[in-house]
């Protein structure tokens, strides 16, 4: 269903499960990212009028989803660690040109987002079916639903706003490169990297 080149390397979660707080830490900083990547195309394409609305709706939920991973962090006995660069995303937005038409910088970052979902959807899967801590496995199965309709969304405002075939293409073009950035990634304790 997602499309992925390139499936993470289960063993991923045997790095993640040495490591629970830095995945905890590094996840609540990804859903603040899609929280602010939520609200930046609403200031960015504010014309889009149904665009707005599920970017209002989605930036609540991400919100949200921020509040239920500091919660589980809190409720370690932990804080929320340091923000570090995400390897994954800063390789993955050298992908496209810089510049072109408003509706062209529209379609990619609706693109990278998708994607950004899409890996996501994959890694939360991984850890749902993986993870011993069967608690944190079943946040992270629900936490995976809410991440496959994040993607459809985007890929379908992609289409929706810009030439299908050209879309798709893109589309096909973005999993290939994206699977590029995989081969060198999978060897910490991060979402997507």
């Amino acid at each position: 269903m997602l499309g992925l080149k390139l499936p993470t390397d289960p063993r991923w979660v045997n790095i993640v499960e040495k490591n629970i707080d830095e995945i905890l830490t590094d996840h609540a900083y990804c859903e603040q990212k899609a929280a602010s990547t939520a609200i930046s195309l609403i200031v960015s394409f504010p014309e889009y009028t149904d665009l707005v609305k599920e970017m209002i709706a989605l930036s609540r939920e991400e919100m949200g989803h921020f509040k239920m991973v500091h919660d589980r962090i809190l409720a370690r006995g932990k804080e929320l660690g340091r923000h570090r660069k995400d390897e994954y995303a800063i390789a993955l937005l050298k992908f496209f040109p810089k510049g072109g038409s408003r509706t062209t910088q529209l379609v990619h970052r609706l693109l990278y987002a998708a994607l950004i979902e899409a890996r996501s959807c994959e890694r939360f899967r991984l850890l749902s079916e993986e993870l011993e801590d069967k608690e944190l496995a079943d946040f992270y199965h629900r936490l995976m639903v809410s991440e496959a309709g994040h993607y459809t969304m985007f890929l379908k405002f992609a289409r929706q706003y810009g030439n299908k075939e050209e879309v798709d293409k893109k589309w096909q073009a973005l999993l290939v490169f994206e699977a590029e950035i995989m081969k060198n990634l999978s060897k910490k304790e991060t979402v997507h990297g």
